[in-house]
């Protein structure tokens, strides 16, 4: 019993670790999620050091079978867990050797936990990162069905949050497909980064076992090794290449979240988001709040400290490994939890909202939207820019002291800022007018939103990166 409370590292100290450090340094509150990885990456390990005749095929065969033991163990509830163990990987090692004698000692054998944590938070990573991925398409699909949806809806178009221009609604949820491409473009290279497998560099300076990692990647499908083990057992920059990911997309995330509270209030009442992803308020009867677009925007910060915190962590490391590192997991399953749910839940939004395309078009035709289009009606006369520029600025003037809009103007009246107007500029007026016009490549003309929707479908069905 005594031995059972030894360390496996214990065989140089003289005292018992404190109660206080063991609790302190112990881990395995969080890293047992990362169970299945230690268990899949122990097996091809051990794999490789029975093809390299390290060990003996029987002692081999003992492992394995320890190894799924222990998987059934933890899958069904039933696996003795212990703290003083300090983490996952220790606490599959040590009921390894419990369940099969001595022999489960010789799973160590040329690796140390240095190289097998870098390995299981590679594993991770890799499978959170496809279900990232295909979160992230789903969510696209859903920006494409409601732009396809809405083709006819125009909406003011914004600069510094004051009404600018007509666009289509399609344009405008269009531009966040956009965003979350490029998003995606950064998970493809955050997958390529992390497949590269580190086993093999043990705690820093590799082995003197004659080892195969070639075999070890192609057992656990990664695409290359890494080169140097100094680097190998201290690099979290993959970690970081998702954090930057995750940060960019809830970034992204956040924006549109932030144009949905504001479409979905009274003062726009452009959209209404579904009850179901709505509550209440506990004294005000009469509130519908949008609690998860607004949590997505909190969640945010959250990311974004998770990037900060493997930032600070890694700044100022020596080579090779420190404890430090331990730090790395907790900022990354946030994220990757974070970032799935928030892709989730946003996707069910869009696919539910409720587009009010009478009141876009209403505040669409209430302002002064067409103004740049009746400049360029003058340039086209044979007036230098800046000069229609002044001319329409005058006449905007005239519109807010008479309390007129554009579209209420008669001719005689444009006739007093520039002889050059004629009946044609009332057309010039109609917000359908100016974004139909708006035909240069990536504008908001309908032929262009049809054009991007179609290649935006096109993308979604047969450019899809395959994570292998």
């Amino acid at each position: 019993m005594k031995n059972n409370k030894r360390k496996l590292w214990d065989g140089r100290f003289t005292e018992s670790t404190a109660k206080i450090v063991e609790k302190f340094t112990c881990s395995l509150h969080f890293d047992k999620r990362l169970y299945k990885y230690d268990i899949e990456g122990s097996i091809a390990h051990c794999m490789m050091l029975e093809k390299c005749k390290i060990i003996k095929r029987e002692e081999a065969g003992k492992i394995i079978n320890g190894l799924n033991s222990i998987l059934k163990e933890i899958e069904n509830g039933v696996f003795p867990f212990r703290e003083e163990l300090e983490d996952i990987h220790m606490n599959v090692e040590r009921r390894l050797i419990e369940k099969i004698g001595k022999v489960g000692g010789k799973l160590h054998t040329a690796r140390s936990r240095n190289d097998q944590v870098a390995l299981d938070v590679r594993l991770f990573l890799k499978d959170e990162i496809k279900e990232t991925g295909l979160a992230l398409k789903e969510l696209q699909k859903a920006i494409i069905k409601i732009a396809e949806n809405n083709l006819q809806c125009i909406m003011p178009g914004y600069t510094h949050m004051q009404q600018a221009q007509p666009v289509l609604f399609s344009h405008h949820l269009m531009a966040y497909y956009e965003m979350l491409e490029r998003d995606y473009e950064r998970l493809v290279l955050c997958y390529w980064r992390t497949d590269v497998l580190p086993l093999g560099a043990g705690a820093l300076a590799g082995t003197s076992f004659p080892i195969d990692r070639e075999y070890v990647a192609k057992l656990l499908k990664f695409s290359r090794v890494t080169k140097n083990s100094l680097d190998t057992v201290s690099d979290r920059d993959f970690v970081i290449d998702y954090l930057a990911f995750a940060s960019i997309l809830m970034m992204h995330l956040s924006r549109l979240c932030e144009e949905l509270i504001l479409w979905s209030s009274s003062e726009f009442n452009f959209i209404e988001i579904s009850d179901s992803f709505c509550t209440g308020s506990s004294m005000m009867p009469q509130k519908k709040n949008p609690d998860v677009p607004e949590l997505i925007r909190g969640k945010t910060g959250r990311v974004y400290g998770n990037l900060i915190t493997m930032l600070t962590i890694l700044k100022s490391l020596p080579l090779s490994y420190n404890r430090d590192l331990q730090e790395d997991k907790e900022a990354l399953f946030d994220s990757v939890d974070t970032v799935k749910n928030s892709l989730v839940i946003l996707k069910d939004v869009i696919s539910n909202l409720k587009v009010k395309e009478e009141k876009m078009q209403e505040k669409a035709c209430a302002g002064f939207l067409t103004a740049t289009d009746i400049s360029d009606y003058l340039v086209k006369k044979g007036l230098a820019f800046r000069e229609s520029h002044e001319v329409v600025g005058k006449l905007v003037r005239y519109c807010i002291d008479k309390r007129k809009t554009l579209n209420k103007l008669d001719l005689s009246e444009f006739k007093k800022f520039h002889k050059s107007f004629d009946k044609d500029v009332i057309s010039c007026i109609a917000v359908e007018h100016s974004v139909d016009s708006k035909i240069s490549y990536g504008g908001t003309a309908r032929g262009n939103v049809v054009r991007m929707i179609r290649e935006a479908k096109k993308e979604l069905r047969g450019s899809f990166f395959k994570f292998s």
